[in-house]
């Protein structure tokens, strides 16, 4: 369950302030956009902890003591009055919620325009512990198999799942600016999965990471094979192989998807 549907809950019970990052100089714990929602005894999210959220907190109950906002806008120094060495300085809004304002909830809170896309061929080990990260993370997850009955069920709310034979018949449907993650259960279909992408990726640049599991000499063994198939060696020099962020040690499903995970979340934001 995402937050803001938590949120929801509690407002059909109860009133909330919600307590959101509007401006950000320096230095802060969290982005702009980025929020919590304040009941009586409870909040949902976070604007990032330690005193700011303390006093933003205790702020946001004297709102609902009151019955209303008194000050919709408010500035925090984040220097030695908070404790916090941040440096910067955080505006922060806020915003009375009751259940008139739970229609509205998805719009306000649950934006994904600026959300990773993520295209995951393979519903192997290491594919569904990438998914149980992701669906925990500010994710769209297009998740394919050529096998039938490889996905769980339930999926998290920001995954969908495909069943696709060929398999390699998805790519041509993933969205634009997917990142791409290839480890399907066989090597005759990871390399089809990934010459349909290098043709993706030649007539629209539209797949900014494209990432194939496993070591260095099946990639050698990949890029001979591509060569033969006429992908250059700039096209080549788009995929990563093997895949994840370096000195993160063992090769349980867990550990690899953590770190595939942060490698993800690194070309994203910084697209090559």
């Amino acid at each position: 369950m995402r937050p803001w549907q938590t949120l929801a809950l509690r407002l059909a019970r109860e009133p909330a302030v919600l307590v959101r990052v509007d401006e950000v100089q320096g230095s802060g714990p969290r982005e702009v956009g980025a929020w919590m929602a304040v009941t009586a005894s409870d909040a949902v999210g976070t604007i990032g902890g330690g005193q700011l959220e303390f006093d933003a907190m205790a702020r946001a109950r004297a709102a609902l003591a009151a019955g209303r906002v008194l000050d919709p806008r408010q500035r925090f120094a984040l220097g030695p009055s908070l404790g916090q060495c941040c440096g910067g300085v955080v505006w922060l809004s806020f915003d009375w919620l009751d259940a008139t304002a739970i229609a509205g909830l998805a719009d306000r809170l649950g934006d994904q325009r600026d959300w990773r896309r993520v295209a995951l061929f393979g519903g192997g080990h290491v594919g569904r512990a990438i998914v149980d990260l992701l669906g925990r993370l500010p994710a769209r997850v297009h998740w394919i198999d050529s096998r039938d009955g490889m996905f769980p069920e339930p999926l998290p709310d920001n995954v969908r799942a495909e069943q696709s034979e060929p398999v390699q018949g998805a790519v041509m449907t993933l969205a634009p600016g997917s990142h791409v993650l290839i480890m399907s259960f066989s090597h005759a279909e990871d390399l089809d999965v990934l010459a349909a992408c290098l043709k993706r990726q030649r007539e629209a640049r539209d797949l900014p990471y494209i990432g194939l599991i496993g070591s260095k000499s099946k990639w050698a063994t990949f890029r001979h094979r591509l060569e033969a198939r006429g992908f250059s060696a700039d096209e080549l020099a788009h995929v990563t192989c093997p895949i994840g962020v370096p000195g993160i040690p063992g090769k349980q499903p867990e550990m690899v998807a953590l770190a595939v995970v942060a490698q993800v979340m690194q070309e994203v934001a910084s697209p090559r």
